[in-house]
């Protein structure tokens, strides 16, 4: 923490902290996976409150800064109870499925999928006593990460029920969460509002004494709730389809090489924040190289992100460089790895594709995808998801 706040102070918003409940770096992420035990996960994976009914992994931070590798994560609950290996499974490849959307249509996603919604920028105050939504803000603010069961909470509470753009709540998570994601984040977000679907998720009192029973009882409004009822559906009207959701006529640049593609010898390894963790393709093919990271000035400046997902990185390459030499810049990437001879592992983000364009890295490897992406339909899971066995099959 003191190191952020040392050399990266003024490019993160609120107070300097990290999050209680995550420790960034491989180590902490093996202790994590190691310790946690499928069982049980698909009867309680919703369960929000007490704490203690939780069933959710608590992975995700560390699989969204590739600490954990979705195949790895995939692999260790072989020989878990079949029907929680299935549905955890399941939430792997939904993972994955909003890594394909993001990899294919990039920045394109923060418009609706096959419907707009009409909202206003922020969405109308609702009452601050209300025991269920100062749940999640509180843990959203304090620890950087919620059960996903509260996050569709809050997602449509801001959008559905108050009427606020969809896009500054996920701007919001973004700016919180340690597992911050565009490309899950966001894809939550549009599935509870119902831009991909047409149907909106709507949170009301029914949810939360279903899934925090006795939350209510000790509200404030208890007895005047203002979710009591179903809300309205909010107005969706179609929007032009991207042109790519229904096919891709070019796969192979959207997964990036099946292969390593070699230009030069590297002299270094270059890494980001979408893969830090030691599996790193890059980092595996070359362990002597030094590891190069830059925090970028400039998007730290426009995004404001929390102190606590710069911690997150942090700690991940302080760990790592427990066991490498590690050089962390701060400035413009390109500018910093202009002229060096770096390998990199292929990352199918817009920011890295925009900045290994310029950059030119002398070595990329493929990324480590559970499913490579296909050229079929991305324009909903389950026809993704039809797609991608198919593919399997064949």
């Amino acid at each position: 923490m003191h190191w952020v706040e040392l050399h990266l102070g003024g490019l993160f918003s609120g107070e300097p902290g990290a999050s209680p409940s995550f420790l960034g770096g491989q180590r902490a992420a093996d202790a994590a996976l190691a310790g946690w035990d499928v069982t049980g996960y698909a009867a309680r994976r919703n369960e929000v409150w007490p704490p203690e009914r939780r069933g959710a992994s608590r992975l995700s931070p560390y699989i969204r800064h590739g600490l954990l590798t979705l195949p790895a994560v995939w692999a260790a609950v072989a020989g878990g109870p079949s029907r929680d290996a299935a549905k955890f499974r399941d939430e792997l490849l939904w993972q994955e499925y909003a890594r394909h959307l993001y990899a294919r249509i990039g920045r394109a996603s923060r418009q609706g999928l096959r419907h707009g919604i009409s909202t206003g920028d922020e969405p109308d105050p609702w009452p601050s006593s209300m025991a269920c939504m100062q749940m999640v803000e509180e843990e959203l603010i304090h620890d950087g990460w919620l059960v996903n069961q509260t996050r569709m909470w809050m997602a449509s509470q801001w959008t559905v029920r108050s009427g606020g753009d969809w896009r500054s709540g996920e701007d919001w998570f973004f700016e919180h969460l340690v597992d911050g994601s565009r490309a899950a984040n966001r894809l939550g977000w549009q599935w509870t509002v119902g831009t991909g679907t047409g149907r909106p998720y709507g949170f009301s009192r029914f949810q939360v004494e279903k899934r925090a029973p006795g939350l209510c009882g000790a509200c404030e409004l208890a007895s005047n709730c203002p979710i009591q009822d179903w809300p309205d559906d909010p107005v969706l009207t179609p929007v032009d389809e991207h042109p790519l959701l229904r096919s891709d006529p070019d796969p192979s640049a959207t997964a990036g090489p099946a292969e390593p593609i070699r230009h030069e010898s590297p002299e270094a390894v270059w890494v980001t924040a979408e893969s830090l963790g030691d599996a790193d393709p890059a980092l595996r093919a070359h362990p002597d190289l030094p590891v190069v990271f830059v925090f970028d000035r400039t998007l730290l400046e426009r995004l404001r992100l929390s102190s606590k997902r710069l911690v997150f990185i942090a700690e991940c390459l302080a760990d790592l460089a427990m066991r490498r030499e590690v050089e962390v810049r701060l400035g413009d990437p390109i500018e910093v790895l202009a002229g060096r001879l770096v390998a990199a592992t292929f990352t199918p983000v817009p920011g890295w594709r925009s900045r290994a364009s310029a950059i030119r890295p002398a070595e990329v490897h493929p990324w480590p995808w559970l499913r490579r992406p296909h050229g079929r339909s991305v324009a909903s899971y389950s026809a993704w998801r039809k797609s991608t066995e198919r593919r399997r099959a064949t």
